[in-house]
C-alpha cells in the first residue's frame, strides 16, 4: 500500500491525454453526485460518521501517497457538501442585521475554503527536488557574484555573514562578495577592505533593497548571483549544493532554499516553545515550496538563494514595482518562460525577528507587497503562465488577505450571543451534523499533509496575532497599490528586562475579554431559557465556539509577554566534538553545548581544574579537520565550562566560521528534528498557553492598576510609602 499510489500514477495509460481528461470528468461527476445529494438529518449523520470513520482509518493505518490524495477527495467532497447546504439552506435572513453579519461569514467561510482548495493543490505532491553534482573540472564551473544587501543593520550582524561567505568551498578565481551598503557607512566600508570583500554603495535609497541589488548588478558581471540578507550565514557547501541545477537546466533562472533561523521568532520565544513546535515559516519552506516547484512555480524569498544573471536581466532586475520584490522578480522570470526551483536542503541560517513589534511590522511588508502583486500583476491574468503556475501565485497573494476573516471567526458567534442574531438559518443539531465533517475531515487532512510542518491549531495562533495588524494595510493597499512603501525589519537588539506590550497586546485583549463576555451571556441564556431545547443547543453551540477562540486569544494574549534578551549575540545548541588544552600540557575531550561568534560552552567529562580568567587552546573538528582557537574561560562549573575567544585573526575568524555557523549538518539536524503533529497534544498545548496568557493578563493588569494607585496625589494628612523600586 505504501507504494501503491506512485506505481498507479507510474502507469503508462496515464501519458494519454484523453485518459487523464475522462478521468478527470468521471471523478468530477462522481464528486458532484455526493456533493449534491439530497440528505436529512439521519442520512447527514451517517455520511458524516462514514466520511470521518474513513479518514481516521485511512490517517492511521496507511503511508502512502494515494491514501494523502484519498483524505483530500473526502475533505473537498464534505466542504463542498457543507457549502452546498449553507448557500441552499441556511440564507433565509429575516432581518438586516442577520442578513449582514450572516453574509460576512459566509464570505469568511467562502475565503477560507478557497485557501483550503488551494494549499490542497500546493501541498498533495511535493516535489522533493535533490542536488546535482558538479563537474569534475572547475574550468567548467561558473562565476559568481555574492550580494550582501544592508541598509541600517549594526556591523555585528553583517560580519558574521561576510566572514562565513569568505569561507565558501568554490575556487577564489570564480567567486566575488561585495556588501551592498545603502547606509553608506566608513566602518562598514573599512571592515570590507580589511577583509577583502568588495565594497558598493550609491547616491540614494530609491526602490530600497531591489534598487541596491540593481545598482549593484551594472558594477559586477559573475555570471550567477547569490544574495543573503545580511543576518543570513551561508554554509561553506552552498554554492556546491545549489550550482548543478543551473549546469543541468540551461533555462533555470532561480534556486531558492529554505531560510532557517538559528534564533527563536517572538512567537516561539514568547511561548517558549522555540524547536518543539515548528514556526511560522517553516510549512512554507518544508512543504508548500516543494510542492509549488511541482508546478515551476517556486518563489524567489530576497535571500539564501542563487540568480542567473542573463536572465535577470532579461527581465530588467530585480522588480521595483512591490515591496515585495522577490515574489515578483520570480513571477516576472516565470512569466518571460524561465524556470524557478526549489531545494528543500537548509544551506544557511539567520536571525529571526527579535520582539513582537517588528515581527508584525516585517509581515505587514509581506502582506502589502503581496497586495501589491494580487492587484497590479494579478497572477490569474495576463500573459505566460500555466494554469498551475497560476494557482501556486494565487495562493501566496490570497493568504495574506486572512486578517478580515479570522476577525470574523473570532467574533462570529458573539452575534447570537450580545445580538441574538441568528446568522445561521438552521437547527443547531443540523449545523453539526454539516460543520463537524467539514472541519475535522480538514484537520484530519491537514495534519497527515502538514504535521511535520505545522501542529494543529497553530495556524489560528499564528494568524490571530497577526490578524488585526494586516487586516487595514491589505485591504487599503488593494484599493490603492501605490500606497505601500518599503520597510527594514531591523535585526540584532536586546531587552535588557522582560517586559508586556500593552501597545501591540490590545486587539488581543478586547477580543479577548468580549468572547469572554459573550460565553457568560450564553451561560446566562442557558439557566433562563433552559426549557427551550432549541434555544440552550444554539447557546451551547455558540459558547463551544467562544470557548476556542478564548484559547487562541489568551495565547494571543501571552505572545505579547516579551522576554529578556540580553546576548547580541544569539547562541546556537550544537554539539561539535572538541579538545582542550590546557597550560599545563593536558589534552581535555570534550563536546560543544552551544555556540556564538564570541564564544561558546563546552561539556566537561570531570572538572579541569581551571579558574574563570584562565586561557586555553580549543580545538573544533569537523571529520578529520581540526581548528585551534585561543579562548579564556568566563564561567565554569564541575561539568562545564563558558569560553570567550580571544583575538582572533581574520583567517582564524573564517575557521571558526567554518566550523561552527557555516556546517550545513547543524541547520539540516535542526531541519529535520521536528515533532509530528498530534492533535490531541496540540489542543492541550493551546490550552494551556491560552490560560497562561490569561494568568499574565491578570497579573499584569493588577500590577499597572497598583502602579497607578502609588502615582495617585494622596490628601497631606495622609500616610504613604515609597514606591517599590
Amino acid at each position: 500500500m505504501r507504494n501503491l499510489g506512485l506505481r498507479i500514477l507510474q502507469l503508462p495509460l496515464w501519458r494519454s491525454a484523453i485518459v487523464r481528461w475522462l478521468t478527470l470528468f468521471v471523478a468530477a461527476l462522481l464528486l458532484l453526485s455526493v456533493v449534491f445529494a439530497p440528505m436529512g438529518v439521519a442520512q447527514q449523520t451517517a455520511f458524516a460518521g462514514i466520511t470521518l470513520l474513513i479518514a481516521l482509518i485511512l490517517n492511521r493505518f496507511t503511508t502512502s501517497r494515494l491514501a494523502s490524495l484519498i483524505l483530500i477527495v473526502l475533505s473537498v467532497t464534505a466542504s463542498f457538501r457543507y457549502m452546498n447546504w449553507r448557500l441552499t439552506e441556511t440564507l433565509g435572513f429575516e432581518s438586516l442585521l442577520d442578513a449582514a453579519l450572516g453574509y460576512g461569514l459566509l464570505m469568511a467561510e467562502f475565503y477560507a475554503l478557497i485557501m483550503l482548495l488551494l494549499g490542497y493543490f500546493q501541498s498533495a505532491w511535493p516535489l522533493r527536488r535533490k542536488p546535482v553534482a558538479l563537474p569534475e573540472d572547475l574550468n567548467e564551473w561558473p562565476t559568481v557574484d555574492v550580494f550582501i544587501p544592508t541598509y541600517n543593520e549594526p556591523l555585528s550582524v553583517v560580519r558574521l555573514t561576510v566572514i562565513t561567505a569568505l569561507s565558501q568551498d568554490w575556487p577564489a578565481e570564480k567567486i566575488k562578495i561585495y556588501v551592498l551598503d545603502d547606509g553608506r557607512r566608513e566602518e562598514f566600508r573599512d571592515f570590507c577592505d580589511s577583509v577583502g570583500v568588495g565594497y558598493l554603495t550609491r547616491d540614494n535609497n530609491r526602490h530600497a533593497k531591489a534598487g541596491n541589488i540593481n545598482s549593484a548588478l551594472d558594477k559586477t558581471d559573475g555570471e550567477f548571483i547569490a544574495i543573503f540578507d545580511c543576518d543570513h550565514v551561508p554554509t561553506r557547501s552552498f554554492l556546491q549544493v545549489c550550482m548543478g541545477w543551473f549546469l543541468k537546466d540551461r533555462n533555470l533562472a532561480m534556486l531558492q532554499t529554505p531560510h532557517v533561523f538559528f534564533s527563536p521568532d517572538p512567537l516561539e520565544e514568547n511561548l517558549e516553545v522555540f524547536q518543539k513546535v515548528p514556526n511560522e515559516g517553516q510549512l512554507f519552506y518544508g512543504l508548500v515550496q516543494d510542492g509549488n516547484d511541482l508546478w515551476n512555480a517556486t518563489f524567489f524569498c530576497g535571500s539564501c538563494a542563487i540568480l542567473r544573471r542573463e536572465h535577470l536581466l532579461a527581465i530588467g532586475g530585480m522588480a521595483t514595482e512591490s515591496v515585495t520584490e522577490d515574489a515578483l522578480t520570480a513571477l516576472k522570470m516565470n512569466r518571460a518562460g524561465f524556470n524557478t526551483a526549489y531545494l528543500g536542503i537548509p544551506q544557511a541560517a539567520g536571525l529571526a525577528t527579535e520582539n513582537l513589534a517588528r515581527h508584525v511590522g516585517q509581515r505587514i511588508r509581506w502582506a502589502r507587497g503581496m497586495a501589491q502583486i494580487l492587484r497590479k500583476f494579478n497572477p490569474m491574468a495576463g500573459p505566460g503562465l500555466k494554469l498551475s503556475q497560476r494557482l501556486c501565485y494565487a495562493g501566496a497573494a490570497l493568504h495574506f488577505f486572512y486578517g478580515l476573516p479570522r476577525i470574523v471567526f473570532l467574533t462570529a458567534p458573539l452575534a447570537y450571543l450580545f445580538l441574538g442574531a441568528e446568522i445561521f438559518q438552521a437547527p443547531a443539531l443540523l449545523i453539526a451534523v454539516f460543520v463537524l465533517p467539514h472541519i475535522l475531515s480538514a484537520q484530519i487532512t491537514n495534519s497527515r499533509l502538514q504535521g511535520k510542518y505545522r501542529h494543529s491549531l497553530w495556524n489560528e495562533v499564528y494568524e490571530s496575532v497577526l490578524a488585526w495588524y494586516i487586516m487595514r494595510p491589505t485591504l487599503a493597499t488593494l484599493v490603492n497599490p501605490d500606497s505601500a512603501t518599503f520597510n527594514v525589519t531591523a535585526k540584532g537588539g536586546t531587552s535588557d528586562k522582560a517586559y508586556f506590550d500593552w501597545l501591540m497586546a490590545r486587539p488581543y485583549i478586547v477580543l479577548l475579554v468580549l468572547n469572554w463576555a459573550g460565553f457568560m451571556v450564553g451561560l446566562a441564556m442557558i439557566l433562563l431559557h433552559w426549557h427551550d431545547n432549541e434555544r440552550v443547543l444554539t447557546a451551547l453551540l455558540n459558547m463551544i465556539w467562544t470557548l476556542h477562540n478564548i484559547m487562541i486569544c489568551g495565547a494571543s494574549v501571552a505572545v505579547a509577554g516579551e522576554q529578556q534578551q540580553m546576548r547580541s549575540s544569539p547562541r546556537v545548541d550544537a554539539s561539535i566534538p572538541a579538545t582542550l588544552s590546557l597550560p599545563d600540557g593536558r589534552r581535555v575531550a570534550c563536546n560543544t553545548i552551544d555556540f556564538s561568534q564570541e564564544g561558546l560552552g563546552v561539556k566537561l567529562p570531570a572538572p579541569i581544574g581551571q579558574n574563570v580568567g584562565d586561557t586555553l587552546l580549543l580545538s573544533l573538528f569537523r571529520g578529520d579537520e581540526e581548528r585551534i582557537f585561543p579562548a579564556q574561560i568566563v564561567f565554569k562549573s564541575d561539568t562545564r565550562v563558558g569560553l570567550r575567544f580571544q583575538n582572533l585573526t581574520l583567517a582564524q575568524q573564517i575557521e571558526l566560521a567554518q566550523m561552527t555557523f557555516a556546517r550545513a549538518d547543524i541547520w539540516a539536524r535542526t531541519w529535520h528534528e521536528t515533532t509530528p503533529d498530534k492533535p490531541m497534544a496540540a489542543v492541550i498545548q493551546i490550552t494551556r498557553i491560552g490560560l497562561h496568557g490569561m494568568h499574565m493578563l491578570m497579573k499584569e493588569s493588577l500590577g499597572a492598576l497598583r502602579n497607578k494607585l502609588r502615582r495617585t496625589p494622596q490628601p497631606e494628612h495622609a500616610t504613604t510609602e515609597p514606591p517599590a523600586s
